[in-house]
C-alpha cells in the first residue's frame, strides 16, 4: 500500500504512477469499514476530488450517501477531518456509527464535561482521531481556533450547508460566519454537503463559504423509494391519520405538527388507541427529550410526534413513514422532513394533511417578520408550498422542478400518478373569466382583490377604483372564493399567470392564448371539493422476503444494541436484515456478500447472526 503522506499537490502524480494501488485501497476501505463493494452514483467523483485537495459542493438527497464521501477519504489522508454539523443529536449518532465501524471519531460540544473535552484535545494532538465533529458556534471561539492551528487538518466538512444561505429555509447566523475558515486556513480545502438547495442557494453557499473553484455535484432529487401523498385535512385529520397507520403496524415513523400543544394532544390520542407514540418538542425538559430520542432510535418507541425541531437531528435509517399534520412553510422543509424516512433505501410512505387554515397561520408568522427582502422571499416560498400541496401534477416531478431538476413523472410513487382515473372537469370558461379580470384590472392588483371583483364585492376600494363598472364585475358567482383560488393555483401551475412584485398576478403568453380560446384548461374535480381520505396501497416493504425471519433478526439486533448501548440500526440496517433473510448466509464468506456487512461489522456481530440462521434454517 502507498505510504499515505498525501500532500495532495502531488496526488495527480501519484495517481498517474500508482492509480491502481490507490483505487484498490479505496475499495478495500469501502468494503472493510462500510460493507459496500461499489460506490453509489457521484460518490467516487467527490471522494477523488477531496483527495486532490480541491473544494467541493455536493447537493444530494437524504439517503444518497453524502457522509461516506468525506468519511472514506479521511481514512486515506493524514491528519484529522473537522466536520461542522448543526445539531448535537446528529453529531452524537454519526460519531457512534463511526466508532461502531472501528473508525476513531469524537465530538466537542456542551454535552461533555471539562475532563472529557481535555482528553479529546489530547487525543487530537496525538493524531489519534480521524474525524472531529463540532457545532458552527465553536469555530468562532478564539481558543478553539488556536487549537485547530496546532493540528494537522486534512480538510473541513460543512454538513447541512444550506444553513449558510439566508435564501435557504434554515438560515443560521453561526453558519454565515464559516467564511472564517478560508481566512484562517486558506490552504485547507472545504467540502460542503446538503440535501436541498435551489440553484440560487447553491450559488450563495459557494460565495459565502468562499469556495475556490469548487467541484459542484448535484444528484437527482428523485427519491424512488418514497411514496408521497397529500390530502386536504378533514376536521383535525385524526381519522385520516389512523387510516394511514393501519398499514404501518410495528413500523417506526415521525408525525410532524406545527405547535408544541398539538404534539402532545396527538401523541396522547394515539396512545389511547393502543399505539406506541410519544411527543417531542423544544419546551420539554432536556432529560425527557433525551429519553424519548433514545427510546425512538433504540426501537422502544414506534412513533414520535414532533415539531420540526426533531427533523435534522435524526440519523435513524429504518424510519418507514413521515406524516405532516399541517402544511410546512417551504418545499425545502417538506423535502428535508420526508427525507427522514427510507434512509436505508427501502420503501417508505409519506402523507401531508393540509387546509386553508394552515396557510393563514403560516402567513401570520411571516407577517410578524421585520420588513426585509427575506420577508418577501418567505411569502414566495410559502406560495410554492401551497401550490405543491394543492397541485395535481406528479409530486416527485414538482419537487424536482422546484430545485431546478428535471425528471420524468414517477408513475406510481405519488397519489397524483396513482389516481389518473379521477374525474377531470373543463374549467376553461372559468379560467378565461379570471384571466380577463386580471387583465381588465390592468394587472395591478393581488389575486384576492381580482376575485372580489369577479364575485361582485361591494368593498369600498373596488367601488372607489370604479371596478364595479368593468365587464368582468360580478360574473363569477358560481364559485366560492376558495374555489377561485384553486382555479388560480391551476393557472399558476400551468404557467398561464405568474406572480410579480407585491404578489400581483401577471398574464403570460400562454394565459393570453387561454383568453383567446386557443387553449383549454382542465382540473381534477375533487380539487374543488374537500378531499376524502384516500386509502393507500399496502406497503411493499415486506413483499420480497420472509417477514418472520426479519422479525427474528430484528429481535437479535435489539439485544446486541442493548448490550453495546448503541442504536439498533448501527448494528445492521433494516436493508441488511432484509438481505440476510433472503440470502441466509452459512459462512463468513457468504456473510460478507450481504449488503452493509464489511469485515468490521462481521467481526463484531456476524457470528451471532450466523448462529441464529443455523437455528432457524
Amino acid at each position: 500500500m502507498i505510504e499515505k503522506t498525501f500532500q495532495y499537490e502531488s496526488y495527480i502524480v501519484l495517481l498517474g504512477r500508482n492509480s491502481y494501488d490507490l483505487s484498490m485501497e479505496k475499495f478495500d476501505l469501502l468494503e472493510r469499514y462500510f460493507g459496500h463493494k461499489t460506490f453509489r452514483p457521484l460518490q467516487e467523483e467527490v471522494i477523488d476530488t477531496i483527495l486532490l485537495s480541491r473544494d467541493v459542493l455536493m447537493i444530494l438527497p437524504t439517503g444518497g450517501g453524502k457522509s461516506l464521501c468525506y468519511q472514506l477519504p479521511s481514512l486515506m489522508m493524514e491528519g484529522v477531518t473537522v466536520v461542522v454539523s448543526p445539531l448535537l443529536a446528529l453529531m452524537y449518532d454519526q460519531v457512534a456509527a463511526l466508532r461502531a465501524n472501528d473508525i476513531t471519531a469524537a465530538m466537542l460540544s456542551s454535552m461533555q464535561d471539562l475532563e472529557e473535552s481535555a482528553e479529546i484535545e489530547r487525543q487530537l494532538q496525538r493524531a489519534e482521531i480521524k474525524l472531529l465533529y463540532v457545532a458552527p458556534e465553536r469555530l468562532t471561539n478564539p481558543w478553539f481556533l488556536q487549537l485547530l492551528h496546532r493540528l494537522k487538518i486534512n480538510f473541513f466538512v460543512i454538513d447541512e450547508a444550506h444553513c449558510v444561505s439566508e435564501w435557504g429555509h434554515e438560515f443560521r447566523e453561526s453558519y454565515r460566519q464559516l467564511s472564517l475558515l478560508k481566512e484562517q486556513f486558506p490552504t485547507i480545502p472545504v467540502a460542503a454537503f446538503t440535501a436541498t438547495a435551489t440553484t440560487a442557494v447553491e450559488k450563495d453557499i459557494a460565495e459565502q463559504l468562499r469556495l475556490q473553484d469548487p467541484l459542484r455535484v448535484r444528484g437527482s432529487i428523485f427519491r424512488s423509494n418514497l411514496t408521497i401523498r397529500a390530502e386536504h385535512r378533514i376536521k383535525d385529520g385524526r381519522a385520516q391519520l389512523l387510516e394511514f397507520l393501519k398499514t404501518e403496524k410495528g413500523n417506526a415513523g415521525i408525525i410532524y405538527t406545527l405547535s408544541r400543544k398539538s404534539t402532545e394532544s396527538i401523541a396522547y390520542f394515539l396512545q389511547g388507541k393502543g399505539i406506541n407514540a410519544a411527543p417531542y418538542h423544544a419546551g420539554m425538559p432536556t432529560e425527557e427529550k433525551n429519553r424519548i430520542y433514545g427510546d425512538f432510535v433504540a426501537d422502544r418507541i414506534q412513533i414520535v410526534v414532533a415539531t420540526i425541531a426533531f427533523g435534522m437531528g435524526i440519523d435513524k435509517s429504518n424510519i418507514r413513514f413521515v406524516v405532516h399534520m399541517t402544511l410546512p412553510k417551504t418545499v425545502e422543509n417538506f423535502y428535508q422532513e420526508i427525507g427522514r424516512s427510507g434512509r436505508d433505501g427501502l420503501a417508505a410512505e409519506t402523507l401531508l394533511l393540509f387546509s386553508a387554515q394552515d396557510v393563514v397561520q403560516q402567513k401570520m408568522f411571516i407577517d410578524d417578520l421585520p420588513e426585509t427582502p427575506y420577508k418577501a422571499h418567505a411569502y414566495r416560498k410559502l406560495e410554492s408550498m401551497v401550490r405543491f400541496a394543492q397541485g395535481e401534477n406528479c409530486r416527485h416531478q414538482s419537487i424536482a422542478n422546484y430545485f431546478d431538476d428535471r425528471i420524468d413523472v414517477c408513475e406510481e410513487k405519488c397519489d397524483n400518478c396513482l389516481q389518473p382515473e379521477v374525474k377531470r372537469i373543463d374549467i376553461t370558461t372559468a379560467s378565461r373569466k379570471l384571466l380577463s379580470a386580471i387583465y381588465r384590472t390592468r394587472q395591478n392588483f393581488g389575486l384576492h382583490y381580482v376575485i372580489d371583483v369577479l364575485r361582485g364585492s361591494k368593498e369600498k376600494r373596488i367601488l372607489d377604483n370604479g371596478h364595479d363598472t368593468l365587464s368582468v364585475y360580478n360574473i363569477g358567482e358560481e364559485y366560492s372564493k376558495a374555489q377561485w383560488l384553486t382555479i388560480a393555483d391551476r393557472l399558476l401551475e400551468l404557467g398561464a399567470v405568474e406572480i410579480g412584485e407585491f404578489k400581483v398576478y401577471h398574464l403570460t403568453d400562454f394565459g393570453a392564448e387561454v383568453i383567446r380560446g386557443e387553449q383549454t384548461i382542465e382540473l381534477r374535480e375533487d380539487r374543488l371539493k374537500v378531499k376524502k381520505s384516500v386509502s393507500k396501497q399496502q406497503s411493499s416493504y415486506t413483499g420480497d422476503y420472509d417477514a418472520a425471519l426479519f422479525e427474528r433478526f430484528r429481535d437479535l439486533r435489539r439485544e446486541i444494541a442493548q448490550d453495546n448501548n448503541i442504536p439498533p440500526y448501527i448494528v445492521f440496517s433494516d436493508k441488511t436484515l432484509k438481505d440476510l433473510s433472503i440470502k441466509l448466509p452459512a459462512s463468513r464468506e457468504e456473510m460478507l456478500e450481504v449488503h452493509g456487512i464489511g469485515e468490521v461489522k462481521y467481526e463484531r456481530y456476524g457470528e451471532e447472526f450466523l448462529e441464529l440462521i443455523q437455528e432457524l434454517v
